[in-house]
Protein backbone atom coordinates (compact mmCIF):
# COMPACT_ATOMS: atom_id res chain seq x y z
CA UNK A 1 0.00 0.00 0.00
CA UNK A 2 1.41 3.56 -0.96
CA UNK A 3 -0.14 6.97 1.14
CA UNK A 4 0.60 9.82 -1.17
CA UNK A 5 -1.27 13.12 0.40
CA UNK A 6 -4.53 11.84 1.32
CA UNK A 7 -4.98 9.99 -1.58
CA UNK A 8 -4.73 5.85 -0.58
CA UNK A 9 -3.59 3.45 -3.56
CA UNK A 10 -3.01 -0.37 -3.18
CA UNK A 11 0.16 -2.48 -4.65
CA UNK A 12 -0.83 -6.23 -5.92
CA UNK A 13 -1.21 -8.65 -3.06
CA UNK A 14 -3.05 -6.08 -0.69
CA UNK A 15 -6.30 -8.35 -0.95
CA UNK A 16 -3.81 -11.31 -0.49
CA UNK A 17 -2.46 -9.67 2.69
CA UNK A 18 -5.47 -9.22 3.81
CA UNK A 19 -7.11 -12.68 3.66
CA UNK A 20 -4.02 -13.97 4.79
CA UNK A 21 -4.83 -11.58 8.00
CA UNK A 22 -8.07 -13.23 8.27
CA UNK A 23 -7.13 -16.12 7.96
CA UNK A 24 -4.69 -15.92 11.16
CA UNK A 25 -7.45 -14.14 13.01
CA UNK A 26 -9.59 -17.22 12.28
CA UNK A 27 -6.61 -20.15 13.61
CA UNK A 28 -6.93 -18.11 16.62
CA UNK A 29 -10.48 -17.76 17.54
CA UNK A 30 -12.27 -20.16 15.33
CA UNK A 31 -10.25 -22.95 14.44
CA UNK A 32 -12.64 -25.77 14.73
CA UNK A 33 -14.98 -23.92 12.09
CA UNK A 34 -12.21 -22.54 9.82
CA UNK A 35 -12.99 -25.50 7.08
CA UNK A 36 -16.87 -23.99 7.41
CA UNK A 37 -15.55 -20.74 5.84
CA UNK A 38 -14.91 -19.16 2.74
CA UNK A 39 -13.69 -15.91 2.17
CA UNK A 40 -15.53 -13.09 -0.06
CA UNK A 41 -13.13 -10.34 -1.98
CA UNK A 42 -11.50 -8.05 0.62
CA UNK A 43 -12.31 -4.28 -0.18
CA UNK A 44 -10.84 -0.90 0.92
CA UNK A 45 -13.73 1.46 2.42
CA UNK A 46 -12.90 4.98 2.56
CA UNK A 47 -15.53 5.88 4.52
CA UNK A 48 -14.48 3.49 7.47
CA UNK A 49 -10.31 3.87 6.51
CA UNK A 50 -10.76 0.41 6.79
CA UNK A 51 -10.58 -3.04 4.93
CA UNK A 52 -13.48 -5.17 5.03
CA UNK A 53 -13.27 -9.00 4.60
CA UNK A 54 -16.61 -10.89 4.03
CA UNK A 55 -16.71 -14.60 5.83
CA UNK A 56 -18.95 -16.69 3.57
CA UNK A 57 -19.87 -20.34 4.19
CA UNK A 58 -17.31 -21.79 1.88
CA UNK A 59 -20.72 -24.23 0.43
CA UNK A 60 -22.84 -21.20 0.15
CA UNK A 61 -21.94 -18.04 -1.98
CA UNK A 62 -25.18 -16.48 -0.94
CA UNK A 63 -24.68 -16.73 3.06
CA UNK A 64 -22.84 -14.47 4.33
CA UNK A 65 -21.14 -15.30 7.94
CA UNK A 66 -19.86 -12.25 9.13
CA UNK A 67 -16.95 -10.01 8.58
CA UNK A 68 -13.80 -8.99 9.71
CA UNK A 69 -12.14 -5.39 9.72
CA UNK A 70 -8.32 -4.51 9.25
CA UNK A 71 -6.50 -1.40 9.75
CA UNK A 72 -5.59 0.42 6.59
CA UNK A 73 -1.91 -0.90 6.77
CA UNK A 74 -3.42 -4.23 7.56
CA UNK A 75 -1.10 -4.98 10.59
CA UNK A 76 -3.83 -4.72 12.83
CA UNK A 77 -7.82 -6.36 13.58
CA UNK A 78 -9.93 -3.31 14.30
CA UNK A 79 -13.43 -5.42 14.54
CA UNK A 80 -14.80 -8.42 13.96
CA UNK A 81 -18.29 -10.00 13.78
CA UNK A 82 -19.14 -11.61 17.32
CA UNK A 83 -17.67 -15.47 17.12
CA UNK A 84 -21.32 -16.12 19.08
CA UNK A 85 -23.12 -15.21 15.81
CA UNK A 86 -20.83 -16.39 12.91
CA UNK A 87 -20.77 -19.73 14.88
CA UNK A 88 -24.38 -19.87 14.88
CA UNK A 89 -25.17 -19.06 11.29
CA UNK A 90 -22.82 -21.71 10.58
CA UNK A 91 -24.94 -24.30 13.03
CA UNK A 92 -28.17 -22.95 11.64
CA UNK A 93 -26.99 -23.68 8.22
CA UNK A 94 -25.74 -27.30 8.89
CA UNK A 95 -29.52 -28.26 10.04
CA UNK A 96 -31.25 -27.05 7.37
CA UNK A 97 -28.63 -29.11 5.22
CA UNK A 98 -29.70 -32.03 7.27
CA UNK A 99 -33.27 -31.46 6.62
CA UNK A 100 -32.53 -31.38 3.25
CA UNK A 101 -30.19 -34.22 2.90
CA UNK A 102 -32.47 -36.04 0.66
CA UNK A 103 -32.29 -34.36 -2.71
CA UNK A 104 -35.77 -35.07 -4.79
CA UNK A 105 -35.13 -36.13 -8.35
CA UNK A 106 -34.20 -34.55 -10.90
CA UNK A 107 -36.81 -36.17 -13.01
CA UNK A 108 -40.09 -34.82 -14.99
CA UNK A 109 -42.25 -33.10 -12.22
CA UNK A 110 -46.00 -34.42 -11.80
CA UNK A 111 -47.90 -32.67 -9.09
CA UNK A 112 -50.16 -34.50 -6.59
CA UNK A 113 -53.98 -35.29 -8.58
CA UNK A 114 -56.16 -33.34 -6.50
CA UNK A 115 -59.38 -32.32 -7.72
CA UNK A 116 -61.08 -28.71 -7.14
CA UNK A 117 -61.85 -28.54 -4.00
CA UNK A 118 -63.34 -26.27 -1.92
CA UNK A 119 -62.75 -27.20 2.20
CA UNK A 120 -64.77 -25.27 5.50
CA UNK A 121 -62.04 -25.15 7.76
CA UNK A 122 -59.13 -23.30 9.29
CA UNK A 123 -55.75 -23.70 6.75
CA UNK A 124 -53.60 -24.60 9.64
CA UNK A 125 -55.24 -27.50 10.18
CA UNK A 126 -56.70 -28.39 6.79
CA UNK A 127 -53.37 -28.28 4.85
CA UNK A 128 -51.89 -30.97 7.16
CA UNK A 129 -54.07 -33.35 5.25
CA UNK A 130 -52.55 -32.56 1.55
CA UNK A 131 -49.03 -33.49 0.84
CA UNK A 132 -46.14 -32.36 -0.83
CA UNK A 133 -46.66 -30.81 -4.67
CA UNK A 134 -50.37 -30.48 -3.70
CA UNK A 135 -50.24 -26.05 -4.92
CA UNK A 136 -48.23 -25.16 -7.73
CA UNK A 137 -49.38 -21.34 -6.89
CA UNK A 138 -50.57 -19.56 -3.31
CA UNK A 139 -52.37 -16.64 -3.88
CA UNK A 140 -54.05 -15.09 -1.60
CA UNK A 141 -54.94 -12.35 0.98
CA UNK A 142 -54.67 -12.77 4.67
CA UNK A 143 -57.51 -10.92 6.79
CA UNK A 144 -57.32 -7.42 7.98
CA UNK A 145 -55.67 -7.55 11.64
CA UNK A 146 -58.48 -6.23 13.15
CA UNK A 147 -59.94 -3.84 10.84
CA UNK A 148 -63.52 -5.39 9.95
CA UNK A 149 -64.38 -7.27 13.29
CA UNK A 150 -66.81 -8.51 11.49
CA UNK A 151 -64.59 -10.99 9.50
CA UNK A 152 -61.74 -11.63 12.31
CA UNK A 153 -60.35 -9.97 15.23
CA UNK A 154 -57.06 -10.69 17.35
CA UNK A 155 -56.23 -10.48 20.82
CA UNK A 156 -53.67 -8.34 19.69
CA UNK A 157 -50.81 -8.03 16.85
CA UNK A 158 -48.53 -10.58 17.93
CA UNK A 159 -51.52 -13.07 17.89
CA UNK A 160 -52.00 -12.34 13.94
CA UNK A 161 -48.50 -12.62 13.07
CA UNK A 162 -48.09 -16.02 15.10
CA UNK A 163 -51.64 -17.15 13.26
CA UNK A 164 -50.07 -16.03 9.46
CA UNK A 165 -46.75 -17.37 10.29
CA UNK A 166 -48.61 -21.30 11.02
CA UNK A 167 -50.73 -20.71 8.09
CA UNK A 168 -47.76 -19.94 5.50
CA UNK A 169 -45.60 -22.39 6.96
CA UNK A 170 -48.63 -25.13 6.01
CA UNK A 171 -48.45 -23.14 2.28
CA UNK A 172 -44.98 -24.04 1.71
CA UNK A 173 -45.09 -27.42 2.89
CA UNK A 174 -47.53 -28.09 0.23
CA UNK A 175 -45.99 -25.78 -2.31
CA UNK A 176 -44.13 -27.92 -5.02
CA UNK A 177 -40.54 -26.53 -5.54
CA UNK A 178 -39.65 -23.88 -6.61
CA UNK A 179 -42.92 -21.98 -6.82
CA UNK A 180 -44.90 -18.75 -6.03
CA UNK A 181 -46.44 -17.45 -3.18
CA UNK A 182 -48.44 -14.06 -3.84
CA UNK A 183 -50.03 -12.46 -1.23
CA UNK A 184 -51.69 -9.31 -1.76
CA UNK A 185 -51.73 -6.96 1.86
CA UNK A 186 -51.20 -3.93 3.00
CA UNK A 187 -50.95 -1.50 5.81
CA UNK A 188 -54.46 -1.16 7.94
CA UNK A 189 -55.98 1.87 9.55
CA UNK A 190 -57.20 0.84 13.57
CA UNK A 191 -59.61 3.30 14.33
CA UNK A 192 -59.06 5.28 17.60
CA UNK A 193 -61.08 3.86 20.98
CA UNK A 194 -61.41 7.75 21.56
CA UNK A 195 -61.83 11.65 20.93
CA UNK A 196 -58.52 11.43 23.53
CA UNK A 197 -56.67 8.55 21.29
CA UNK A 198 -55.57 8.44 17.86
CA UNK A 199 -55.84 5.82 15.18
CA UNK A 200 -52.93 3.72 13.78
CA UNK A 201 -51.76 2.69 11.02
CA UNK A 202 -49.74 -0.83 10.92
CA UNK A 203 -46.99 -1.87 8.52
CA UNK A 204 -47.89 -5.97 8.46
CA UNK A 205 -46.13 -5.73 5.17
CA UNK A 206 -43.19 -5.41 6.48
CA UNK A 207 -43.76 -7.54 9.78
CA UNK A 208 -45.22 -10.52 7.16
CA UNK A 209 -41.65 -10.61 5.02
CA UNK A 210 -39.09 -11.57 7.76
CA UNK A 211 -42.18 -14.14 8.59
CA UNK A 212 -42.17 -15.55 4.66
CA UNK A 213 -38.20 -14.92 4.92
CA UNK A 214 -37.58 -17.39 8.08
CA UNK A 215 -40.00 -20.30 6.60
CA UNK A 216 -38.17 -20.37 3.19
CA UNK A 217 -39.62 -18.15 1.23
CA UNK A 218 -37.49 -16.14 -1.25
CA UNK A 219 -38.57 -12.46 -2.10
CA UNK A 220 -38.82 -11.88 -5.49
CA UNK A 221 -41.28 -8.47 -5.90
CA UNK A 222 -43.41 -5.94 -4.78
CA UNK A 223 -45.64 -5.20 -7.32
CA UNK A 224 -47.61 -1.92 -6.44
CA UNK A 225 -51.93 -2.50 -7.03
CA UNK A 226 -52.81 1.09 -7.79
CA UNK A 227 -56.61 1.58 -7.47
CA UNK A 228 -58.53 4.77 -8.60
CA UNK A 229 -58.22 8.34 -6.91
CA UNK A 230 -60.73 8.32 -4.16
CA UNK A 231 -60.96 4.63 -3.34
CA UNK A 232 -59.77 5.15 -0.04
CA UNK A 233 -61.63 8.25 1.07
CA UNK A 234 -64.72 6.37 3.15
CA UNK A 235 -61.12 5.75 5.66
CA UNK A 236 -61.62 8.89 6.88
CA UNK A 237 -58.13 9.73 6.39
CA UNK A 238 -56.80 12.93 5.34
CA UNK A 239 -60.21 14.76 6.30
CA UNK A 240 -58.57 16.62 8.72
CA UNK A 241 -55.81 18.07 7.42
CA UNK A 242 -58.21 18.78 3.92
CA UNK A 243 -59.89 21.12 6.34
CA UNK A 244 -56.92 22.53 8.74
CA UNK A 245 -53.75 21.99 6.25
CA UNK A 246 -51.59 22.48 9.44
CA UNK A 247 -48.68 20.87 9.11
CA UNK A 248 -47.62 18.07 10.75
CA UNK A 249 -51.36 16.71 10.25
CA UNK A 250 -50.83 15.67 6.93
CA UNK A 251 -51.71 11.95 5.88
CA UNK A 252 -52.36 10.79 2.42
CA UNK A 253 -54.97 8.79 1.52
CA UNK A 254 -53.95 5.45 0.88
CA UNK A 255 -54.97 3.89 -2.60
CA UNK A 256 -52.28 1.71 -3.03
CA UNK A 257 -51.62 -2.59 -1.79
CA UNK A 258 -48.85 -4.70 -2.32
CA UNK A 259 -48.60 -8.02 -4.16
CA UNK A 260 -45.47 -9.40 -3.08
CA UNK A 261 -44.20 -11.98 -4.50
CA UNK A 262 -42.45 -15.23 -2.73
CA UNK A 263 -40.61 -18.05 -4.43
CA UNK A 264 -40.07 -21.09 -2.30
CA UNK A 265 -36.54 -21.35 -1.69
CA UNK A 266 -34.60 -23.79 -3.93
CA UNK A 267 -31.06 -24.36 -5.46
CA UNK A 268 -33.00 -24.46 -8.59
CA UNK A 269 -33.27 -22.10 -11.33
CA UNK A 270 -36.78 -21.16 -12.34
CA UNK A 271 -35.96 -22.76 -15.91
CA UNK A 272 -36.19 -26.02 -14.28
CA UNK A 273 -39.66 -25.94 -13.61
CA UNK A 274 -40.45 -24.82 -17.35
CA UNK A 275 -38.31 -27.91 -18.79
CA UNK A 276 -39.37 -30.14 -16.85
CA UNK A 277 -42.56 -30.06 -16.58
CA UNK A 278 -44.54 -33.45 -17.04
CA UNK A 279 -46.48 -32.04 -19.96
CA UNK A 280 -44.39 -29.86 -22.85
CA UNK A 281 -48.02 -28.69 -24.71
CA UNK A 282 -49.51 -27.44 -21.47
CA UNK A 283 -46.13 -25.36 -21.15
CA UNK A 284 -46.46 -23.75 -24.53
CA UNK A 285 -49.94 -23.42 -24.52
CA UNK A 286 -49.58 -21.17 -21.26
CA UNK A 287 -47.19 -18.43 -22.78
CA UNK A 288 -48.07 -15.02 -21.94
CA UNK A 289 -49.37 -13.54 -25.72
CA UNK A 290 -50.38 -9.99 -26.46
CA UNK A 291 -50.08 -7.29 -23.76
CA UNK A 292 -48.29 -7.51 -20.40
CA UNK A 293 -47.64 -5.03 -17.53
CA UNK A 294 -43.88 -4.00 -18.28
CA UNK A 295 -43.72 -2.50 -14.66
CA UNK A 296 -44.52 -3.32 -10.94
CA UNK A 297 -47.16 -0.58 -11.34
CA UNK A 298 -50.92 -2.53 -11.88
CA UNK A 299 -53.73 -0.35 -12.36
CA UNK A 300 -57.37 -2.32 -11.54
CA UNK A 301 -60.29 -1.03 -9.65
CA UNK A 302 -61.56 -2.16 -6.55
CA UNK A 303 -64.18 -5.08 -6.26
CA UNK A 304 -67.26 -4.91 -4.21
CA UNK A 305 -69.27 -7.85 -3.09
CA UNK A 306 -72.25 -7.23 -0.03
CA UNK A 307 -71.98 -10.64 0.89
CA UNK A 308 -68.14 -10.50 1.90
CA UNK A 309 -66.15 -7.47 2.95
CA UNK A 310 -62.75 -8.18 1.04
CA UNK A 311 -63.02 -9.59 -2.08
CA UNK A 312 -60.07 -9.79 -4.78
CA UNK A 313 -61.44 -8.43 -7.98
CA UNK A 314 -61.24 -10.91 -10.49
CA UNK A 315 -58.82 -8.89 -12.65
CA UNK A 316 -55.98 -8.69 -10.29
CA UNK A 317 -56.50 -12.62 -9.47
CA UNK A 318 -56.07 -12.79 -13.78
CA UNK A 319 -52.96 -11.22 -13.42
CA UNK A 320 -51.51 -13.29 -10.92
CA UNK A 321 -52.82 -16.27 -12.69
CA UNK A 322 -51.89 -15.76 -15.70
CA UNK A 323 -48.35 -14.71 -14.99
CA UNK A 324 -47.23 -16.78 -12.29
CA UNK A 325 -48.86 -20.71 -13.37
CA UNK A 326 -49.53 -23.26 -15.75
CA UNK A 327 -52.27 -24.41 -17.22
CA UNK A 328 -53.92 -27.25 -15.16
CA UNK A 329 -51.83 -26.02 -12.12
CA UNK A 330 -53.39 -26.34 -8.96
CA UNK A 331 -53.87 -22.71 -7.00
CA UNK A 332 -54.22 -22.58 -2.95
CA UNK A 333 -56.33 -19.94 -1.67
CA UNK A 334 -55.90 -20.84 2.56
CA UNK A 335 -58.23 -17.51 2.94
CA UNK A 336 -61.04 -18.25 0.28
CA UNK A 337 -63.22 -15.92 1.36
CA UNK A 338 -65.80 -15.37 -1.02
CA UNK A 339 -64.14 -17.66 -3.26
CA UNK A 340 -62.57 -15.47 -6.67
CA UNK A 341 -59.55 -17.57 -6.87
CA UNK A 342 -61.45 -20.38 -7.81
CA UNK A 343 -63.96 -18.30 -9.82
CA UNK A 344 -60.86 -17.41 -12.25
CA UNK A 345 -59.12 -20.12 -11.99
CA UNK A 346 -61.82 -22.27 -13.30
CA UNK A 347 -62.28 -19.30 -16.45
CA UNK A 348 -58.30 -19.94 -16.79
CA UNK A 349 -58.54 -23.88 -16.82
CA UNK A 350 -56.30 -24.20 -13.59
CA UNK A 351 -57.48 -26.27 -10.69
CA UNK A 352 -58.04 -24.88 -7.07
CA UNK A 353 -57.89 -25.79 -3.08
CA UNK A 354 -59.67 -22.87 -1.59
CA UNK A 355 -59.88 -23.45 1.77
CA UNK A 356 -62.48 -20.47 4.34
CA UNK A 357 -63.04 -21.07 8.46
CA UNK A 358 -66.00 -19.16 7.87
CA UNK A 359 -69.09 -21.21 7.27
CA UNK A 360 -71.22 -18.39 5.72
CA UNK A 361 -68.63 -17.75 3.07
CA UNK A 362 -67.97 -21.51 1.91
CA UNK A 363 -71.20 -21.86 1.38
CA UNK A 364 -71.31 -18.79 -0.52
CA UNK A 365 -68.34 -20.15 -2.55
CA UNK A 366 -70.37 -23.45 -2.74
CA UNK A 367 -73.09 -21.77 -4.44
CA UNK A 368 -71.46 -20.11 -6.81
CA UNK A 369 -69.01 -22.08 -7.95
CA UNK A 370 -71.23 -24.67 -8.36
CA UNK A 371 -73.49 -22.51 -10.76
CA UNK A 372 -70.36 -21.54 -13.02
CA UNK A 373 -68.53 -24.69 -13.12
CA UNK A 374 -68.68 -26.96 -16.41
CA UNK A 375 -70.52 -30.28 -16.50
CA UNK A 376 -66.83 -31.76 -17.00
CA UNK A 377 -64.99 -30.22 -14.04
CA UNK A 378 -65.49 -31.90 -10.68
CA UNK A 379 -65.75 -29.88 -7.42
CA UNK A 380 -65.08 -31.45 -4.14
CA UNK A 381 -67.17 -29.84 -1.04
CA UNK A 382 -65.56 -30.70 2.33
CA UNK A 383 -65.86 -29.90 5.76
CA UNK A 384 -62.65 -30.36 7.72
CA UNK A 385 -63.46 -33.39 10.42
CA UNK A 386 -62.62 -30.38 13.30
CA UNK A 387 -65.13 -28.41 11.91
CA UNK A 388 -67.93 -31.03 11.88
CA UNK A 389 -66.93 -32.26 15.93
CA UNK A 390 -67.24 -28.25 16.84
Amino acid sequence: MIIIGEIVTFERGSTDLARTKAIEWLKVNLPQYIDNIAFGLPEYDDRLDAWRVPLKLNNNCDLLLGEIKLSRDLTSILDTTKKTIIINRIKKNKTLENENSKPREKGVFTPSPIPNKVVWGDSTKVLKDFPIDTAQLVFTSPPYFNAKPEYSEYVDYQEYLDFLRKVFIRCHQVLSEGRFCIINISPILVKRASRNSSSKRIAIPFDLHGIMDSIGFEFIDDIIWVKPEGAGWNLGRGRRFKADRQPLQYKPVPVTEYILVYRKKTERLIDWNIRNHYDTSLVENSKILGNYDVTNIWHIHPSTNKKHPASFPDELVRRVIRYYSFIDDLVLDPFAGSGTVGKVALEMNRRFLLIEKEYEYFNLMKSTLSKLSPDNVRIDYDAHEEELEE
